[in-house]
């Protein structure tokens, strides 16, 4: 970063990205508090980074801060408006005074009431500056899924797909479409979500785990709500292995109670709802998942599931997992051609898949 020492503000654009990487790393394992990251900075050095702990506490700046250096004149570079309430927790902004903490960058404002727009006010009356603003647009995108908590919106709803250069979703003769890379990528972004959502077919046909495994991160495998209106799931998939300590919901428009009953012994909560075939009634579902807490969803369904969801709107990020080559003949489960037209694959993620490829496709969300 010294070699930037005449241009500021890319000292703070940059100093601030690295804060958003920190923020990635417990990105959908916070609970209620937002994912946030912080980066410390002296005589134009890190002196110290942290993020927020998992289940949210403690926050990202304690955790930058409770460390045995001399941080009076620092500059704190934080992706979210610290706290400035009293909560289950002091305020952050109590540490960032005691600390002689010089300025403070963040980009945008938090949508608490408790603590909207009333920080700088705060940290200006013990003569540290602020400012807000930089990476408006990222802040505003990487919390989209924690303002929605805030607002009379669904929570925020991404997709993951894997298809052919032919654009087929399943190859009758291999259980995989894309290679081991992608797969690992594909755990990796389960990890960043509180919630992952599927569907009784897809498990019966593929009998997925639908977890992280990758090392390390096992224990960030998402919670599981499977849609089922009748009932149809086989228990005995390997989604109910209990190792992975996670909460299975069942959405069901059923009420036989002696189908029910046969879950019983798998410590699984039954979501209940009247009918599911309309943008309304997924709206409904939605509101509840909400109220059960999740704000992250991670939509891994077949094509038809996920086509009514670009369909209605729902779907913020389309990740697509695309393999080089074409499978005609052996090909099942195409994607609709309008489906393909409203994917503009035009924003390539830069990662080493060696011949996959990685597209991150933004569609309209309610």
């Amino acid at each position: 970063m010294a070699n930037q020492k005449n241009n500021p503000k890319n000292n703070n654009i940059n100093f601030l990205k690295l804060a958003f990487e920190q923020a990635k790393i417990n990105l959908g394992s916070t609970g209620e508090n937002p994912s946030v990251g912080c980066v410390i900075v002296k005589n134009e050095s890190v002196v110290s980074s942290a993020f927020t702990s998992i289940n949210g506490r403690p926050h990202a700046e304690a955790n930058a801060l409770n460390k045995k250096i001399n941080f009076k004149d620092a500059i704190m570079y934080v992706t979210l408006e610290p706290c400035s309430h009293y909560g289950k927790t002091s305020p952050c902004i109590n540490k960032i005074i005691k600390k002689k903490i010089k300025k403070v960058y963040y980009c945008i404002y938090d949508q608490d009431i408790r603590t909207r727009k009333k920080t700088s006010k705060l940290l200006s009356i013990n003569n540290i500056s602020s400012n807000v603003g930089l990476l408006k647009k990222e802040g505003k995108d990487f919390y989209k899924s924690y303002t929605s908590k805030f607002e009379n919106k669904i929570p925020l709803i991404d997709a993951k797909l894997a298809i052919t250069k032919d654009f087929f979703t399943k190859n009758i003769k291999s259980k995989f479409i894309t290679n081991y890379r992608s797969r690992k990528v594909t755990h990796l972004l389960r990890s960043r979500y509180d919630c992952l959502l599927t569907t009784s077919k897809t498990i019966n046909d593929d009998n997925p785990e639908l977890n992280v495994r990758i090392d390390g991160l096992e224990k960030k495998s998402p919670d599981l709500i499977i849609i089922d209106r009748n009932l149809t799931l086989k228990i005995i998939k390997r989604v109910f292995d209990k190792k992975y300590n996670r909460k299975i919901y069942i959405v069901t428009t059923r009420k036989n109670v002696s189908k029910i009953n046969k879950y019983s012994n798998k410590n699984i909560h039954f979501i209940k709802i009247e009918s599911l075939s309309k943008k309304n009634h997924f709206l409904l579902l939605f509101d509840k998942i909400k109220k059960l807490g999740y704000s992250r969803i991670l939509s891994e369904t077949g094509p038809n599931f996920l086509q009514m969801f670009v369909k209605f709107n729902f779907i913020n990020n389309l990740y697509v997992f695309q393999a080089p080559n074409k499978i005609k003949s052996n090909g099942a489960k195409p994607l609709k051609k309008k489906i393909i037209k409203k994917m503009r694959f035009n924003k390539k993620i830069n990662v080493n898949l060696h011949d996959n490829k990685l597209f991150k496709v933004k569609l309209a969300n309610v």
